[in-house]
């Protein structure tokens, strides 16, 4: 995989992985990311290939909030879960948990903040 880095015209940079798609907008990353949750939590498929969708949801969610400039509690959850490299089901189930709730889509059986992985849990996840 080839990363550049684009130099902004305010000075920050950017990482940009070579040859990857256009980011999503940001409302149809939001509801691909609620459709893997949904599928994480109803156990719609193997445990692999649930880790799997809900991790590249996450990761072109993370993708759009860059590109819509979007840094609210969902972009934060996506940026800090798309770093995550061990992925546990428990891990799966509360960051879906987590994705449905704060993108306002979350329901009664979704769960509360509770299940919600903290940063701490987050952080001991990536290596």
């Amino acid at each position: 995989m080839v990363v550049l880095c684009l130099a902004a015209a305010g000075g920050s940079v950017q990482a940009a992985v070579m040859g990857a798609a256009p980011p999503r907008p940001y409302a149809e990353a939001v509801a691909v990311s609620r459709t893997a949750a949904k599928a994480v939590l109803a156990r719609q498929g193997r445990q692999s290939c649930l880790i799997g969708k809900l991790t590249n949801a996450l990761l072109s969610l993370s993708s759009s909030c860059e590109a819509a400039a979007q840094r609210g509690a969902l972009c934060r959850l996506a940026d800090q879960a798309a770093a995550t490299t061990r992925w546990s089901m428990d891990f799966t189930d509360a960051t879906a948990r987590s994705v449905l709730e704060l993108s306002g889509s979350g329901s009664a059986s979704a769960g509360s903040s509770a299940g919600s992985p903290s940063a701490a849990e987050l952080q001991s996840a990536t290596p």
